[in-house]
């Protein structure tokens, strides 16, 4: 999701969450990225008005099927960006919708999977909602999402397994970095929302260290819970759904299903589980996305707060320096791994944490680079 900090301008707020600070707070959130969005998209606008009806015809239809093609293609290689960036934890697809230019249409876009798009689909009036979904922007996209994620699902899977410590401390840091931007969006830190993040931390690192959560069923009904959960990256600033489903303990098992697919080892329990996952993910658009944007336009300072906290608690399951309790188990969603504490003798340890400052000075690059194109598109 969009790391961009909202508002950073030293005008007071009121204490109490609720008010009509956290409502502009979200407000202006929600402009900056819209502002960004739109200019981007009427950039590319060609004016016709010059064209007169008599040239218009089988003419204007030619270039209209030319200008879907480009417009297919380009939607298409930002889907392949997001998707690489969707699958790194840490790293936000949602991030890289705002540098593209698209951000705000692909919510728009998700927030339409509502009771007005069943309502058409019941009516029979595909067209409609087709252009109510804004298809000619989620079709292209989406496939190259998956081209995107697909493509580096089997380079994670090995760094994961093989280059374990190192690759977990680049995402600690990626986290890290995520988590102070996040902090950064709580304009007015206050002793009440700093008790907030405190006790969401606390709650993250119990919850995280769970039995539950470190050998995980790996059964349809918990993969629906978790696309569900996962989906809320895309409102969510700062998360990125691979991360959710890192603490979730389903990112190896989601992992292992795509790196299946793409070997064409498609089996009816692979369908199913993909299915179900799907399936969350639909429900979660139709339901915690909706809680959700409640919250953060009515309580952004705290639910900030609460997110900050939240994201440093969890960092307990990206801690790199682990020893490997089952190293007879290839499947990465099956192995087990014990937290210990780094050998500062052994080159390997600062070889990770190298990784580490890497990882969060990428994430802060990141967000400079989005502040900027922001700031540059609006002064046009």
């Amino acid at each position: 999701m969009i790391v961009s900090s909202p508002a950073r301008s030293g005008s007071p707020r009121s204490s109490e969450p609720g008010t009509i600070h956290d409502r502009r707070e979200y407000q202006v959130h929600l402009t900056e990225q819209t502002t960004v969005s739109t200019v981007m998209e009427d950039d590319k606008a060609t004016p016709t008005d010059h064209t007169s009806e008599a040239e218009s015809g089988a003419a204007s239809a030619g270039s209209d099927v030319v200008a879907l093609a480009k417009s297919s293609a380009a939607h298409f290689g930002r889907g392949i960006l997001m998707g690489g960036a969707d699958i790194i934890p840490g790293v936000s697809g949602g991030t890289v919708a705002l540098i593209v230019g698209i951000y705000d249409r692909l919510v728009r876009a998700v927030s339409r999977v509502d009771g007005t798009l069943i309502r058409m689909i019941l009516r029979l009036d595909v067209v409609g909602a087709a252009k109510y979904l804004d298809l000619m922007l989620l079709i292209p996209l989406v496939l190259g999402i998956g081209v995107g994620i697909l493509s580096l699902s089997g380079v994670i899977e090995y760094l994961l397994t093989d280059q374990r410590e190192p690759t977990f401390a680049t995402f600690f840091g990626l986290i890290v970095g995520s988590a102070v931007l996040v902090g950064r969006m709580v304009t007015a830190w206050t002793w009440s929302r700093a008790g907030i993040a405190a006790a969401a931390a606390v709650t993250a690192f119990v919850l995280v260290g769970l039995p539950f959560l470190s050998d995980p069923p790996s059964h349809p009904a918990y993969l629906f819970v978790c696309g569900a959960i996962a989906i809320t990256a895309m409102i969510l600033p700062g998360i990125s759904g691979s991360y959710l489903l890192l603490v979730l303990g389903a990112y190896g098992t989601v992992l292992e299903m795509l790196n299946g697919i793409r070997a064409g080892d498609v089996t009816g329990s692979a369908i199913a589980s993909l299915a179900a996952f799907g399936a969350g993910i639909v429900v979660g658009i139709l339901s915690f996305s909706k809680l959700l944007r409640w919250l953060l336009e009515h309580y952004y300072a705290v639910t900030m707060a609460a997110l900050t906290g939240l994201m440093i608690g969890s960092l307990r399951r990206l801690w790199p320096f682990q020893v490997d309790l089952t190293p007879d188990i290839e499947k990465l969603g099956h192995k087990r791994y014990e937290l210990v504490m780094p050998e500062f003798g052994d080159a390997t340890t600062w070889i990770a944490l190298g990784g580490a400052i890497a990882g969060f000075a990428v994430i802060l690059l990141l967000d400079r680079f989005a502040n900027r194109q922001s700031a540059s598109i609006e002064s046009k």
